[in-house]
């Protein structure tokens, strides 16, 4: 079977499966409910994404078992060590395993993928100013273990939005496909389109497009935890001897976008005085949301700077730029990255001036489910004058975001009227009680209404899901329960923004 052939079978039985399994876990009640207090999607939806991408690894060791009888042993332990992830991450998305739990068994997986599966780091390339760099004995086995868990939580970490997870995965798959398709390792080919197949057959049932404004499916820990395993794997393997397609260095390249955010997001932790394994909301795609954007335009956007700097990573390799220049350049990537996030309340005030620069003044509109009865009834330019004037106030001292709804007119020759909503993410200090609230709350107004013109109206009663004092614990390994990818996390006040009359 030649690759396009088997990516194109991958993808179809993936779609078909996971449509299979939506239905079986409908019928079984075993879905994410919309009606907890802390979710924000509209209907109940399965995570069992990971169905369709382990069906097409299945393929592919079928494959690899019947024509690559040789390395038989590699592939089984491949196979084995895949359906204990996806086993491990749907138990975990059923009953919520403990973080220890889910750490003790990543741990035995990257056990059995060094010691019985034989793919193990002792290369780390000519990093040392073209002086290669050699890893032994224990220490060896020490360093993949570290790095197979860290790669397949920080795919777990960054699936926080429809489509994202996944997307980035597909791009390291294309960029590492390519790399095995020019060093000719067909091994490791089959597992790669087998394995895009099987991502494209989620993202079709969990992208957002125009006749589609939900996910029907989530990837679920299942999913993400059986990605970021496959993809350690594929970069480890790749980048050994004796037929290395890629170096160590390149393959950092190639996992830029979780691992930059990853680490990132850790050391702030770490910075602030803080657990690295504290769950919050400052991860990539939550500063993007904050700034406004929406979930497909954080996807894509987010997608695209992953291939980039992947790209960058190939066209290192295939140019020759020396090893240790190209960790120079990604430690450089990382530094600007990291001081870009360290202040996240200034990096989401850059994207929002970014985003009206790149996408211009269009209205973003919420979808028509989640409006409630609103006072507002303003066209579009003066919805776009409120808004402006929110954001001059607010831009510098405040996390927000603003969002417009489209409202119900009255009189058909009116046109179409907008209303327009200000959320708010509420610093530790101004909520330590319900009178700090308050007072932050009439400040608040107080300011908007004398400075610009704004009355607000509250929305919703502060209850425990929107106290940011809930989420001090969390767990390592992965977000908790109460901030997870659907989860409210800090957001606190929501408010309707009118003008004074």
């Amino acid at each position: 079977m030649d690759i396009i052939s088997l990516f194109i079978f991958c993808a179809v039985v993936s779609g078909i499966s996971i449509h299979s399994a939506i239905y079986v876990m409908h019928n079984l009640s075993i879905v994410d409910c919309s009606s907890e207090k802390h979710k924000l999607h509209d209907v109940n939806t399965p995570f069992v994404g990971g169905v369709g991408v382990l069906v097409a690894l299945c393929i592919a060791f079928s494959l690899l078992a019947l024509g690559y009888s040789e390395t038989l042993q590699k592939w089984l332990v491949l196979g084995l060590c895949s359906i204990i992830i996806f086993v491990t991450g749907f138990i975990d998305d059923s009953i919520k395993l403990s973080y220890k739990s889910r750490f003790i068994i990543q741990t035995i997986v990257a056990c059995l993928m060094v010691l019985v599966g034989g793919v193990v780091l002792t290369d780390l390339g000519g990093l040392l100013w073209g002086q290669p760099l050699q890893l032994a004995g224990w220490f060896a086995i020490a360093f993949t273990i570290f790095a197979v868990i860290g790669g397949i939580n920080a795919v777990n970490m960054i699936d926080g939005l429809d489509g994202l997870s996944g997307s980035i995965s597909l791009s390291s798959l294309l960029l590492i496909g390519i790399a095995a398709l020019i060093n000719e390792d067909h091994h490791n080919l089959v597992v790669i389109v087998a394995l895009a197949g099987g991502v494209v057959g989620f993202l079709y049932h969990n992208l957002r497009y125009a006749s589609k404004r939900y996910a029907r499916v989530f990837l679920g820990d299942n999913g993400s935890m059986l990605l970021g395993f496959i993809l350690a794997w594929l970069l480890v393997d790749l980048s050994q001897k004796p037929n290395p397609a890629i170096t160590p260095v390149t393959a950092i390249w190639l996992f830029s976008i979780p691992l930059l955010d990853t680490l990132t997001v850790m050391l702030r932790r770490i910075s602030l005085g803080q657990s690295p394994f504290m769950p919050d909301r400052y991860h990539l795609h939550h500063l993007f949301q904050k700034s406004g954007f929406f979930v497909t335009e954080i996807t894509y956007t987010i997608t695209f700077l992953h291939l980039l700097l992947g790209a960058i990573g190939l066209t290192g390799l295939y140019l020759g730029i020396p090893e240790f220049i190209m960790l120079l350049g990604f430690i450089l990537v990382f530094l600007g990255y990291f001081g870009l996030t360290m202040k996240p309340w200034r990096f989401v005030s850059l994207l929002r001036h970014l985003r009206v620069i790149i996408l211009g003044t269009r209205l973003g509109l919420a979808p028509i489910a989640s409006c409630s009865t609103f006072y507002g009834n303003y066209d579009a330019k003066d919805c776009e004058i409120l808004a402006k004037r929110v954001n001059e106030e607010l831009e510098h001292d405040t996390n927000f975001s603003i969002r417009i709804f489209e409202q119900s007119s009255v009189r058909p020759d009116w046109g179409k009227r907008f209303a327009i909503t200000l959320n708010l993410w509420l610093a530790k200090e101004d909520c330590a009680s319900e009178a700090k609230l308050q007072q932050y709350i009439a400040s608040l107004q107080q300011r908007l209404g004398e400075q610009r013109g704004i009355q607000l109206r509250r929305l919703m009663a502060r209850d425990k899901d929107f106290d940011l004092r809930a989420y001090s614990s969390g767990s390592a390994f992965g977000e908790s329960l109460n901030v997870s990818r659907r989860g409210l996390g800090a957001q606190a006040l929501a408010f309707e923004v009118t003008c004074r009359v």
